[in-house]
């Protein structure tokens, strides 16, 4: 990343100041990430202004599963009758109010899709799980589509985020 920002694992970073308007975001980033990461149950990937070293945004990635059954049919078609489907779960993601409108959550999401690919464990998607309705509008806009079961989760197979990724159509 580029612009005097970077995208590293959580560290020593000073947490206090973040606020994203999302009190549940704020205080686990502040309370429980650390922990988290600490367990082995997270990564925590904070996206850090240079200058100011000032935590612009977050992400937390874990791995999860997906069962085939909840995805949509024309999903299905080229995948492994497997009735479980490996995934990577994007637990969280906030940015801070100050650095909000300026497309960082997309390039969280970009890196987030970026470590899943050149990971030595493979994952046939991403997955959110959209915390309301304007939520889940921002991440189909991205290209994820909605679980015929659960509307509000949401997943993007890696082999779309890396057409995305790529500039393809």
């Amino acid at each position: 990343m580029t612009g005097g920002f970077v995208i590293e694992p959580l560290d020593a970073q000073d947490r206090k100041r973040f606020a994203c308007g999302a009190e549940s975001l704020d205080s686990y980033l502040r309370e429980r990430a650390s922990q988290d990461v600490k367990r082995f149950m997270a990564s925590c990937f904070v996206l850090v202004e240079t200058q100011t070293n000032s935590i612009a945004g977050y992400y937390t990635l874990s791995a999860s599963s997906v069962p085939a059954g909840d995805l949509p049919a024309e999903s299905l078609k080229r995948l492994p009758r497997y009735p479980v489907l490996p995934a990577a779960l994007i637990g969280r993601l906030a940015v801070d109010l100050r650095f909000q409108k300026r497309g960082f959550a997309s390039a969280l999401l970009a890196d987030a899709a970026l470590r899943v690919m050149r990971s030595d464990t493979r994952a046939f998607a991403l997955i959110v799980d959209a915390k309301d309705e304007t939520a889940a509008g921002f991440y189909q806009a991205l290209g994820f589509r909605a679980f015929s079961s659960r509307p509000q989760s949401l997943f993007l197979p890696i082999a779309t985020a890396m057409r995305i990724l790529s500039g393809e159509k």
